[in-house]
């Protein structure tokens, strides 16, 4: 039997007398990658923000035992004239320069793909605000793994990103995957990134349309039930 990292039960969210989320149900198994789809105001972030324990709800989330947590937003809106340079950002966490290099290795800005002279120079001395979008959220993912945790939360993880920048940024979610065995969990609007990159699904629109694997429940059915006549969900050519 797999272990679960997260159970959800009976999962309820009432805001101004308005239904976010009613009686939702899952599980997390460790080492699985769950995507939850589902069009504008399905209460896909509101459902990261409950399990994460920011926002007051009804029933129960339960983490399995010694969980860390990474948290990546939807977005970071930046100011061009803050004063933060990358490393100050990251030294935040009151981790050590080695930590913050090790961590910025891990997402590809350090090692074979950059010297260490130019990742210290472009990415650590650079202010954060003038970093392109792909390599910050390169250092936002960064900023998750300081401290080592087991599970990392996604809020749309190529939010801003180009087409090209998407297919990095999930590739080293899969890699992040399979080879530290993190479990994962993201909010994604690209059916191709959930049908090839996660192991399960959560379709949500303020209640669980379906959960299972995604070769199995993502159906023209679903999606025609889950969106109906919306365009938001979005179809990529991607490599992984």
């Amino acid at each position: 039997m797999e272990e679960k990292i997260l159970s959800v039960k009976n999962l309820t969210i009432v805001r101004n007398d308005h239904k976010i989320l009613d009686d939702l149900s899952f599980d997390v198994a460790k080492g699985d990658t769950l995507a939850v789809i589902g069009p504008n105001g399905a209460g896909k972030t509101t459902l990261l923000k409950a399990i994460l324990g920011l926002i007051p709800y009804v029933g129960q989330v339960t983490w399995g035992k010694d969980v860390k947590i990474g948290y990546v937003p939807q977005r970071l809106y930046l100011e061009n004239d803050i004063p933060f340079t990358t490393k100050e950002f990251l030294e935040l966490k009151h981790r050590g320069i080695n930590e913050i290099k090790k961590a910025l290795k891990s997402v590809g800005l350090g090692g074979e793909e950059i010297s260490q002279k130019e990742t210290e120079k472009h990415i650590l001395e650079n202010k954060i605000s003038n970093l392109s979008g792909g390599e910050l959220q390169r250092v936002l993912i960064a900023w998750s793994l300081l401290g080592n945790p087991n599970v990392l939360l996604f809020d749309e993880p190529t939010s801003g990103i180009d087409i090209s920048g998407e297919d990095t940024v999930y590739t080293l979610l899969s890699e992040l995957n399979k080879k530290a065995g993190l479990t994962i969990i993201l909010v994604s609007h690209e059916i191709d990134v959930v049908r090839h990159f996660t192991s399960q699904v959560l379709c949500l629109n303020k209640e669980k349309v379906c959960y299972g694997p995604p070769q199995e429940v993502i159906t023209q059915k679903t999606i025609d039930k889950l969106f109906g006549g919306e365009t938001d969900y979005y179809h990529h050519n991607h490599k992984f």
